[in-house]
């Protein structure tokens, strides 16, 4: 028999088995054991334990009757089936049901289903139960997988989930539910960019202030004793724990009645931009309409700000100290910020540096440079200079850059997102002094260092002694580092690792750092991804092998490949002591002018010092 042969007469073989298999037996010969019915809802000989849910969505008295009545009306109802008894009346105010966050009720109901207290769940609608399709089928789900299972009945749809058939109608309204909230959400976005829009604000209940017939704010003179009293402490230096203290001392009540004061509450007084006149609209935003956490708005959607909008408390000048003052406080700096920058001298138009500082943007610190330059001259085009008479001529000549030698001493600094850190050759330059002040020059790109002390406010420990011997360290910098990386326009995913010099004159010693071409130090996996994404050939590299540099490559800027530095009278005229001293005054120690600009400034010292105390005295005798 041919091999085709014995194949098919096999095939017929296993198929005609097949066949003989499933015709079955004599049903004579088989015992069938009946299941148990399904559960019907109204079942008498069935005994159930009956919770009822009912959810009201404000918390505004008047929802008190239409609470009661549905207690009423299930109260009723379970007293007309004899084998149903209830158990609990859950019920939430005020609550969405896109959420189960706050719905207390529904998660001790949900609780006590699990526990074996419960059998069956009443309530009047699947959206009364639930707006989120996902919260809603996953705890009936969760429900029915219970031992013994616990049924939830819709009223209104007339849907028991313990019948098998109520999976589907019970997904098609639920959905409709949670897509019936979106658009009532989206409504209400819509409803207030329109106010917004037109200058229709709300105006909710604010300490010092009351609201005539049409909602306006008018000033309440009593409760405005406890704002400004706020206000001048925190301008004078009490921190916001301080101040809530006080004001518990004093039994100050709050805009709701309570005279128990904490620093949160203090300080939702003091950012409050209606204490100085102002609205403004959309500070936070809610992204997602199910789970309905709000998110301060960033630029994610559009706000409306209208000054002197009402009669203000607080001057707007006192309001905007306070803001800078309070954005400060979380690096650990005190007082209201300034920027100083020095007005003459070696280093006329550096801005100095406060490492707590965190109010201040790069166009600061440009403005503020400029008002003492007076004018921004380009410090990178080529400059021509013709060799004086019987000196020699270098034209064609070029200074080779120091990153390019492996030099046993060089003057060192590393700056990433992080942090920066000196080289030890810096720390030995200044006579390995543990304080140092940072000066920046954001025209020239340069970066000035000079000694310090440690009482200076200024002042950043860049050095830390081990074994009597000052070592550098890493200064963390989130207040300042970046505003350096927007002023240089850095990548903050790489580090950047700069050369610099140094320069003496009458035992005054500062560091000099151009920040204009400097060595770039990026992670190895991200030139690797790049590559990967724009289809080139993987490429061949060596990563720095220094501690805290491992994994990473040294990468230059593009001109250095055509050149080894800057022509030589280039680099005379342009390097980053070039300029220092060309006005014969040396005086590298001045200190800073501040810079004010065009921001407002707030009341002297001594005006709020004298209004703090009137204050406190008139308020201590109404006490």
């Amino acid at each position: 028999m041919k091999e085709t042969e014995f194949l098919d007469n096999s095939t017929d073989l296993q198929k005609s088995r097949i066949r003989s298999r499933y015709r079955g037996i004599n049903p004579d010969l088989l015992e069938v054991i009946p299941a148990k019915p399904t559960e019907g809802l109204y079942n008498d000989d069935i005994h159930r334990r009956v919770a009822i849910y009912a959810r009201v969505s404000t918390d505004n008295p008047r929802q008190t009757s239409s609470y009661e009545l549905q207690k009423n009306y299930y109260e009723d109802y379970i007293s007309r089936y004899p084998n149903w008894e209830l158990v609990h009346i859950y019920a939430d105010e005020g609550i969405s049901g896109t959420s189960l966050r706050h719905r207390d009720s529904f998660n001790q109901m949900i609780h006590d289903c699990v526990s074996g207290k419960i059998d069956m769940i009443i309530t009047k609608s699947v959206s009364r139960f639930a707006r989120n399709i996902m919260d809603c089928i996953g705890n009936v789900n969760k429900l029915k997988q219970q031992v013994p299972p616990v049924g939830v009945f819709f009223e209104n749809e007339q849907i028991f989930t313990l019948n098998p058939q109520s999976e589907m109608s019970l997904s098609f309204i639920a959905a409709m539910a949670q897509e019936e909230s979106h658009v009532k959400s989206s409504s209400m976005n819509a409803s207030y960019e329109m106010r917004f829009s037109h200058g229709i604000f709300m105006t909710p209940p604010l300490l010092g202030y009351d609201q005539d017939e049409d909602g306006n704010l008018i000033v309440n003179e009593e409760e405005a004793k406890t704002v400004r009293l706020i206000f001048f402490m925190y301008l004078y230096g009490y921190s916001t724990q301080q101040i809530a203290n006080l004001l518990s001392k004093l039994t100050r009540p709050t805009k709701r009645g309570n005279t128990t004061w904490n620093s949160s509450s203090v300080l939702g007084v003091l950012q409050n931009e209606r204490h100085c006149g102002e609205v403004l609209a959309h500070k936070t935003f809610t992204p997602n309409y199910l789970d309905h956490k709000a998110r301060k708005n960033c630029g994610d959607c559009n706000q409306y700000r209208q000054s002197n909008h009402h009669e203000a408390i607080i001057t707007p000048e006192d309001f905007v100290a306070v803001q800078r003052k309070i954005s400060n406080a979380k690096y650990g700096g005190s007082g209201v910020p300034e920027l100083h920058v020095i007005p003459d001298g070696a280093l006329k138009g550096f801005v100095i540096i406060n490492p707590r500082w965190a109010s201040f943007h790069a166009k600061d610190y440009r403005t503020a440079s400029e008002e003492i330059e007076k004018k921004v001259n380009d410090f990178t085009k080529d400059v021509k200079v013709n060799p004086q008479n019987g000196a020699p001529d270098f034209r064609g000549y070029e200074i080779a850059r120091t990153e390019f030698f492996n030099a046993a001493s060089k003057i060192t600094v590393t700056i990433s997102i992080d942090g920066m850190k000196f080289g030890m050759d810096a720390l030995q330059k200044l006579d390995s002094i543990p304080y140092v002040e940072l000066l920046i020059h954001p025209h020239r790109h340069q970066l000035a260092v000079r000694p310090s002390k440690k009482e200076i406010r200024t002042s950043i420990k860049w050095a830390t002694a081990a074994d009597v011997k000052y070592h550098p360290k890493i200064i963390t910098g989130a207040a300042f580092l970046p505003t350096l990386f927007e002023l240089f326009e850095w990548n903050t995913e790489y580090r950047y690792r700069i050369t610099g010099i140094r320069r003496k004159k009458d035992n005054e010693t500062i560091l000099l750092f151009d920040l204009h071409e400097t060595e770039v130090l990026i992670p190895k996996d991200k030139i690797q991804k790049f590559c990967e994404d724009n289809n080139l050939p993987e490429l061949e590299f060596t990563s720095v092998n220094m501690s805290g540099y491992r994994g990473k490559v040294v990468a230059y800027p593009l001109t250095w490949a055509q050149s080894f530095g800057s022509g030589f009278y280039q680099y005379t005229q342009n390097s980053p002591g070039s300029g220092i001293d060309n006005e014969g005054l040396w005086n590298v120690t001045a200190r800073g002018n501040p810079y004010y600009g065009n921001e407002p400034q707030p009341h002297p010292k001594e005006h709020i010092e004298e209004n703090l105390r009137q204050l406190l005295e008139e308020l201590q005798k109404e006490d």
